[in-house]
């Protein structure tokens, strides 16, 4: 076993979340949340992009069988709600927050944490719990 340090990680590239229906995600994530899209392929997944990295929908059951294709990426997929947060600006929260109920979205929870940081929880048509928080939530 080596005592050499981990290599650096620069941050997060991209995340997925799973959903069953991906015209409804499409319509939530790209038509409600403004995400642009950057490849859908029907029946397996849609891709947006969300500020530097990227918001990877699949189907779960299409992604539990290995791919046919040249790039062979492994098998994966998740059962039950994921969970996803966007970073906004203070100002934005406040729009979110106002916005979302407009959009017939309901707001499941506010957080106000320790360190003055707020947060807003609503669920996308998949179920998973889709986050809007403030930059400074995860300040060190």
């Amino acid at each position: 076993m080596t005592t050499d340090p981990a290599p650096p990680i620069l941050g997060t590239l991209e995340s997925a979340l799973y959903a069953d229906d991906l015209a409804a995600a499409e319509d939530f994530y790209g038509g409600v949340l403004g995400l642009k899209r950057i490849q859908r392929q029907e029946g397996r997944h849609v891709f947006f992009a969300s500020g530097a990295s990227m918001l990877l929908i699949f189907v779960p059951a299409a992604t539990r069988v290995a791919a046919a294709a040249a790039i062979r990426v492994p098998v994966h997929g998740a059962s039950g709600p994921g969970h996803y947060c966007f970073s906004v600006e203070p100002e934005a929260l406040d729009r979110w927050r106002t916005y979302l109920p407009g959009k017939g979205i309901e707001i499941e929870a506010e957080i106000t944490w320790p360190n003055g940081a707020r947060s807003i929880y609503v669920r996308d048509p998949a179920g998973n719990s889709v986050e809007f928080a403030e930059p400074g939530l995860w300040a060190r």
